[in-house]
């Protein structure tokens, strides 16, 4: 897009919350069951239900608002937003409006060194809809759809941001860094294929240097952060197209598509007053006590970008391997713990972001079932530094390790892997193999200084890969040398 134009771009980012009841029924919220075995007459919006509000999920949405710094209203409410579609059963969706659980916070992004602080508009609570499976196609050309109401009822927090991101990528950033927060929180596995994470954009473009706010547009099905970065470009760069022609940008709902890489347009974008929102009846406003509100400030974890700058001080990690682990909370824990037993923090990095993290298959919260334990990492690390085995040998133990559990000493010691550091018996090895590779040695001599790798490997071999190739790369130096 022309450096002529600005983008302002605005996220809502609906996180399902890890509750095991629903928003106000006690359903169950457990992905996978068979369709519409988790309902009942008030997920199902039967005549005469009266809901309960979920007091886990109004803790979980408090636990969130003050983590991105929102003040806590004194009093929020449930409204009833009306709209008409087969996967709500009570043709109203019971949401929050005009009072939000929790308003006016912020979150700070980092983009190539420079912080942005991004605001926050709103935290609202609501109730998830019913899922429609198509059959034969689109809704439009289907032969039939079912609609399971499995997930009709279940919590949703919304975060609706103000329109402070400038760029493609600092939404994606934004949204990387919001996301990363709600699962050190525990309130929400951020799983955006799955659904249970879930963002739109509002998006619009204006010339550079101008403070009016252009005409914006509403992007929705996003479900990756490639998405999310990819969607903003293509329909920034449309809208300045368009304006360019002298064209009108029409503020609509649109859908991302990403095999085509467009965006295509689904409905024209509706007002507030077009949803009627009123007052549930059915529900009592509620007010979050200022002691409850405090007491669950004061059991927050320390968060992502706080955990980041603590390793780089107190550890002396570079930045990297900083944000590396303090991407999961899982995993950040795992080295700190492994810390705690053996104080060699950047070896330990090492060994997590490329050992561990291969083992798991870039999953880091996949750390908390992983057969080895912090514990037997630091153990290994420390075998290592005491020069018992070498770096080649402890990726073999490594690998035993991650298929059975084992615990490294034990390996060690039952299969006699430990390295050998005396220099007398190394010494011998080494005059065997200079004895028995003349020409190798003659070439040695002759300028060709790679033939010392060739002559270090066949003392390796000779030694089962046991020999400290420190000890052997000095020994065999000064063989060489004195001869």
């Amino acid at each position: 897009m022309s450096p002529a134009w600005e983008t302002v771009i605005g996220l809502e980012v609906h996180a399902q919350l890890l509750t095991r009841s629903k928003m106000f029924c006690g359903c169950a919220t457990a992905f996978g069951a068979p369709p519409n075995h988790q309902t009942c007459p008030v997920c199902q919006g039967m005549p005469g239900i009266l809901p309960v509000i979920n007091r886990r999920a109004i803790e979980f949405g408090v636990r969130t608002a003050r983590a991105l710094h929102c003040r806590i209203n004194g009093a929020c409410r449930f409204a009833r937003k009306h709209y008409f579609y087969p996967d709500m059963p009570k043709n109203y969706q019971i949401s929050q409006y005009e009072a939000p659980l929790a308003e006016d916070g912020w979150l700070e992004i980092e983009i190539d060194a420079a912080v942005r602080r991004i605001g926050i508009e709103r935290l609202h609570l609501e109730e998830d809809v019913g899922k429609l499976t198509h059959e034969g196609g689109v809704f439009e050309t289907a032969s039939a759809s079912l609609v399971d109401f499995n997930r009709a009822g279940v919590p949703l927090m919304e975060i609706v941001s103000r329109p402070d991101l400038r760029s493609p990528v600092e939404a994606a950033e934004y949204l990387r860094s919001l996301r990363t927060i709600l699962r050190y929180l525990g309130v929400c596995d951020g799983n955006m294929e799955a659904g249970s994470l879930r963002c739109d954009a509002n998006v619009s473009v204006r010339r550079s240097g101008a403070t009016e706010l252009g005409t914006k547009v509403e992007i929705k099905n996003m479900n990756s952060f490639r998405h999310v970065r990819d969607a903003l470009e293509h329909e920034a760069a449309r809208q300045a197209r368009a304006l360019e022609r002298g064209e009108r940008v029409v503020q609509e709902t649109r859908l991302w598509n990403p095999e085509r890489d467009v965006t295509v347009s689904m409905r024209s974008k509706e007002y507030a007053h077009d949803y009627r929102y009123f007052p549930d009846p059915d529900l009592v406003p509620v007010e979050p006590e200022a002691a409850w509100v405090a007491a669950i400030e004061r059991e927050l974890p320390e968060l992502p970008r706080a955990r980041r700058q603590r390793f780089v001080g107190e550890y002396g990690l570079p930045l990297h391997d900083a944000e590396l682990l303090t991407g999961d909370r899982a995993l950040a824990d795992y080295f700190e713990e492994a810390v705690r037993v053996h104080p060699n923090p950047k070896a330990l990095a090492n060994w997590i972001g490329s050992e561990l993290l291969r083992e798991l298959k870039g999953d880091p919260a996949a750390v908390v079932a992983s057969p080895v334990r912090s514990a037997s990492l630091a153990r290994l690390v420390a075998l290592v530094d005491e020069g018992t085995i070498s770096g080649k040998m402890a990726k073999e133990l490594f690998e035993r390790m991650a298929r059975t559990g084992e615990e490294p000493d034990a390996v060690v010691r039952r299969e006699g892997l430990r390295q050998v550091a005396d220099e007398g018996a190394i010494g011998r090895v080494i005059d065997e193999v200079v004895a028995a590779h003349p020409s190798v040695v003659g070439d040695y001599h002759r300028g060709k200084k790679q033939a010392a790798g060739f002559l270090v490997g066949q003392v390796m071999k000779a030694t089962q890969g046991k020999a400290n190739p420190q000890v052997v790369n000095r020994l065999l130096a000064e063989r060489l040398g004195a001869g």
